[in-house]
């Protein structure tokens, strides 16, 4: 168990604990850095229950006691510590809260980092590779990762384009077919428009990859299910580090599939490399005027 999601972890097995075990649960998950510091017998003491029931909880997720769990605890408060979520205050300068971001941004990173299964980019990297067709579907903010995502997957030779209109959108989903890959991307997984389309897709037989929170109503829909967990306030519209975690998501999958189709994928780089060249300004600095007298 990764030990960045250890609290998660304990909040998600809770439900399914005894009574006297989730005591424990509730004590670790308000007390984490009190806990790192405990003996068995303190710890059960403070959450009132016996020792055994400690041991009992610690082995309920898959540890072989206090000590191992401990452990793990302290090392995942310590790779966390500068990166938790965070409030803004009305008196914070510019230096603060632009701490505050890029910690939450590079903590909610590490976070995903860890949760994203192997094998379930690998099946995601294997369907775009193969595609006849890729389309990205995405609104507001996850419109520009849509975007992203086109341009990196077009170098690389695959057929995508990129829709956040929603006529576009289902204009697109009536033209697919069993052979073309929908990824549909979105930062709270229930918007009306997208399910709609993508339910449209889904009934064509087209395979959809999903970039969206896990237990949601598109994660459900998708064929392949990218599941990505924030906790974030929504509220504030410029603080959505979801849209740099689906930006990073993206890479891995355009990285993937550039290993996938081989090495011969790298002369078609290098062309689009220097045609692109032309378009740039010549760094060579224009000599200075002497001035006249």
């Amino acid at each position: 168990m990764q030990s960045l999601n250890l609290l998660k972890s304990i909040a998600d097995a809770k439900p399914n604990l005894r009574k006297s075990e989730q005591k424990v649960a509730d004590y670790v998950l308000e007390n984490p850095s009190d806990v790192i510091h405990m003996r068995i017998v303190d710890l059960a003491s403070e959450a009132n229950v016996s020792e055994p029931t400690v041991v009992r909880f610690c082995r309920a997720l898959n540890y072989d006691g206090f000590q191992d769990f401990k452990l793990t605890l302290a090392q995942g408060l310590a790779s966390n510590a500068n990166f938790e979520q965070f409030s803004l205050n009305s008196k914070d300068t510019v230096s603060e809260f632009k701490q505050k971001i890029f910690d939450s941004t590079v903590g909610n990173m590490m976070r995903v980092r860890e949760e994203l299964d192997a094998n379930t980019l690998e099946d995601a990297i294997d369907a775009i590779a193969s595609t006849n067709r890729l389309e990205l579907y995405g609104f507001g903010a996850s419109a520009p990762v849509c975007n992203d995502a086109q341009h990196k997957f077009h170098r690389l030779k695959i057929a995508a384009s990129a829709y956040s209109d929603p006529h576009m959108q289902m204009i697109s989903a009536t033209t697919l077919t069993e052979r073309d890959v929908v990824i549909a991307i979105s930062q709270t997984g229930r918007t009306k428009d997208l399910l709609h389309a993508v339910k449209l897709v889904k009934d064509a037989g087209v395979t959809v990859i999903t970039l969206c929170p896990s237990n949601t109503p598109l994660s459900d829909l998708a064929s392949i299910a990218i599941h990505i967990d924030l906790e974030e306030d929504k509220d504030l519209s410029t603080l959505m580090s979801s849209r740099v975690v689906h930006l990073v998501v993206i890479d891995v999958l355009a990285v993937g599939v550039a290993m996938k189709l081989g090495p011969g994928l790298l002369d078609h780089l290098k062309t689009i490399k220097r045609s692109l060249k032309s378009l740039r300004q010549n760094d060579k600095r224009l000599p200075l005027r002497k001035p006249e007298v």
